[in-house]
């Protein structure tokens, strides 16, 4: 990206641009409007959290599409079922989008896991193994085999330079969670490249929305390590790395205004507060999660586009990670309140 492309800049109140409508994809626009109204609401899943026991909560899924988990004789059953609804919802995607680039930048999202399991593995002396997700570019059976010869050119190039900069962090610092860092600086920086090559207004704001929330994660958990490590924060985002470097030389209480120019004030103020309080990031994860719903459900003013698929796609796996959420929560005897603190609207 240019200078230009990468300068931080804020031209709107809570939402940035998702560009225009393209009629080429009407068909798929009106396919997920229709889909959009079976999702689960949030009315029920503030009911499956107050449920007496897991199998309460079950029972109100009954009459939606993940009503077969009533019936399942193990928890690990309806893992498998929630995880074939997300494979199911990302292959509707793939046919609805019809755009090969698009569907590969979205599939890149299971290659970086992929790739941040298997350089943990190797940095550990672990077996390299083949249990990594088939949703990527790569398959998963290919991992093995590659880091076994050490040929990473058979990755592509946006992985290439993935293992590159996870291990170069590693061992420079010998901390493990530097292959994170490294990792997500990589995948953050092909996600903006790609959106400028597609010349997509949506994903451009919506990668760039990523960036600034995952800084804002990362600003708050070095607060609470008390850690000093600046260089952990992502360029491209739409608030400028110094805002986020001067957080953690303030205290909690000035960070919500240093931040009141931004979309984040709220996060911000809510997250802070809710670290306090319980001496817990699930509030903050919950507005973070609150705030790319609110984006994506901007794109309910697109009469036709890619736009409204690929928001239908990420609310889709939002919708099901929640579910899973709760279900995993009334399963460990969680109380209401705490899953709820997580339960974003």
């Amino acid at each position: 990206m240019s200078e230009a492309e990468q300068k931080a800049v804020i031209d709107f109140y809570r939402y940035p641009p998702i560009g225009t409508d393209d009629w080429r994809y009407g068909f798929a626009t009106a396919k997920v409007r229709v889909l959009e109204t079976v999702m689960i609401g949030k009315g029920t899943l503030v009911d499956m959290a107050n449920a007496e026991n897991l199998q309460a909560a079950l029972e109100l899924l009954a009459g939606s599409e993940y009503g077969l988990t009533a019936t399942s004789g193990s928890f690990d059953e309806i893992e498998n079922m929630l995880m074939e609804k997300r494979s199911e919802a990302r292959s509707l995607f793939v046919d609805l989008i019809d755009n090969k680039e698009i569907s590969e930048l979205l599939r890149a999202r299971a290659d970086f896991a992929n790739m941040r399991l298997a350089v943990r593995r190797v940095v550990t002396e672990r077996p390299i193994g083949v249990d990594y997700s088939d949703e990527g570019s790569v398959p998963a059976e290919d991992f093995e085999e590659i880091f076994e010869q050490e040929n990473y050119s058979r990755f592509p190039v946006y992985l290439q330079e993935a293992v590159e900069e996870a291990v170069l962090g590693y061992y420079q610092a010998k901390d493990i969670r530097q292959i994170d860092y490294g990792i997500d600086r990589m995948a953050a920086a092909y996600k903006l490249k790609k959106a400028v090559e597609l010349d997509s207004v949506f994903l451009g704001s919506m990668f760039r929305t990523q960036i600034d929330l995952d800084n804002i994660r990362t600003m708050l958990r070095l607060k609470m390590a008390d850690r000093d490590e600046r260089g952990l924060f992502i360029s491209g985002g739409y608030v400028d790395r110094e805002r986020f470097l001067h957080g953690l030389d303030i205290g909690y209480e000035a960070l919500a205004p240093l931040f009141f120019a931004t979309p984040y004030y709220d996060i911000i103020e809510g997250g802070v507060n809710y670290l306090n309080a319980n001496q817990s990031f699930l509030g903050l994860e919950m507005l973070c999660e609150g705030h790319i719903k609110g984006f994506l459900k901007t794109t309910n003013s697109i009469a036709a586009g890619p736009q409204p698929v690929i928001a239908y796609l990420l609310l889709k796996e939002i919708e099901i990670r929640t579910i899973r959420m709760i279900l995993t929560g009334k399963k460990n005897g969680l109380d209401a309140k705490t899953i709820l603190d997580r339960v974003s609207e």
